[in-house]
């Protein structure tokens, strides 16, 4: 019977999330009984997603809930075996027993880093590719804005359109992600938006408009890219980060989408569960040949995990946001 640590939220934030808003609690799990396997975690997501839950949806004083990857500890089940890795819900623990509903086994690709299947190739990635390429009809040659480009699905949304041979343009909101969007990944254009007003940056780096514009902002972004979306272009809403924490985010022009027949849509990736077989033989060939390049930021520990998600809502993740539990 191991001990395990895990998160709680105890207090509903009021704006952006605060350590006070968390716990870390001490309990023991149950050894597998008939039926169960026991899963140690090894690693955890940690995605800008999370914050509207933290507002509705998650119970307080109860281990939260994120994407992880574990391993199969102990298992008095046939359909799992010691040692198997499994991609599960139940992030924010060290361990957890499970009668295998939700666990998902993982063979991991021998050639990439475990750490890919948790953004790049995984769930991250797969929204990317399906919110691009399905939700967003894109077309080779296309003009394309992607917001938050240095984010997890963000530079995965925006290096598929550049592999499309679209002209792509990023935002994020600093000089080092900027510099890796601009120098390391080739995007065309890149805005600071920060350092440059979006309304203006935009226009000067979209001189033929926008065909797709993947938002994961809402609120300034959205309504910059609407200025600039050309005829029948398509918006696939993955995120609106920028009302996560006020509930709110104001966009005036949304009469745009009339005049100019534009399509905005939000999604959720089961909407394109076809696609994820051609996903993994697509992304795992991208990231092999060096054509989908990737940053994580990785904290350590169980204990790491609430300044990991107050960090990502602050912007200081590099790449996708991970939280490492064990080796």
């Amino acid at each position: 019977m191991p001990t395990s640590r895990e998160i709680h939220l105890v207090k509903r934030p009021s704006g952006a999330p605060a350590a006070a808003d968390f716990a870390l609690v001490e309990r023991e799990v149950a050894d597998a009984a008939d039926g169960q396997v026991l899963v140690q975690n090894l690693l955890m997501s940690v995605d800008p997603a999370m914050r509207p839950r933290l507002t509705a949806g998650q119970a307080l004083d109860e281990a939260m809930m994120g994407g992880a990857l574990g391993r199969v500890v102990q298992s008095k089940t046939d359909a799992f075996a010691v040692g198997d890795l499994v991609n599960n819900r139940l992030g924010f623990r060290e361990y957890f027993t499970s009668d295998g509903k939700g666990l998902n086994k993982l063979s991991p690709d021998p050639d990439l880093p475990l750490t890919v299947h948790m953004h790049a190739l995984g769930g991250t990635g797969f929204t990317a590719y399906g919110g691009l390429l399905h939700i967003g009809q894109l077309k080779d040659g296309e003009q394309v804005f992607v917001s938050t480009a240095g984010g997890a699905v963000g530079s995965v949304a925006a290096q598929i359109a550049k592999i499309k041979g679209c002209y792509v343009v990023g935002s994020t909101g600093s000089d080092d992600k900027a510099a890796w969007l601009r120098d390391t990944v080739g995007l065309d254009a890149v805005i600071n938006y920060k350092k440059q007003p979006i309304r203006e940056a935009l226009e000067g780096a979209t001189p033929k408009g926008i065909d797709v514009y993947f938002d994961n902002v809402g609120g300034d972004h959205l309504e910059a890219a609407l200025r600039r979306m050309n005829t029948l272009g398509r918006i696939p809403v993955c995120g609106f980060i920028s009302g996560y924490n006020s509930g709110h985010s104001n966009v005036s022009n949304l009469s745009n989408i009339i005049y100019s027949r534009v399509m905005l849509r939000g999604f959720v990736a089961p909407d394109f569960m076809h696609l994820y077989v051609d996903f993994q033989r697509e992304m795992a060939g991208w990231l092999k040949d060096g054509r989908v390049k990737y940053l994580e930021t990785v904290r350590d520990g169980i204990a790491a995990a609430p300044a990991a998600l107050i960090g990502l809502m602050a912007g200081e993740n590099a790449g996708k946001m991970l939280v490492r539990l064990a080796e």
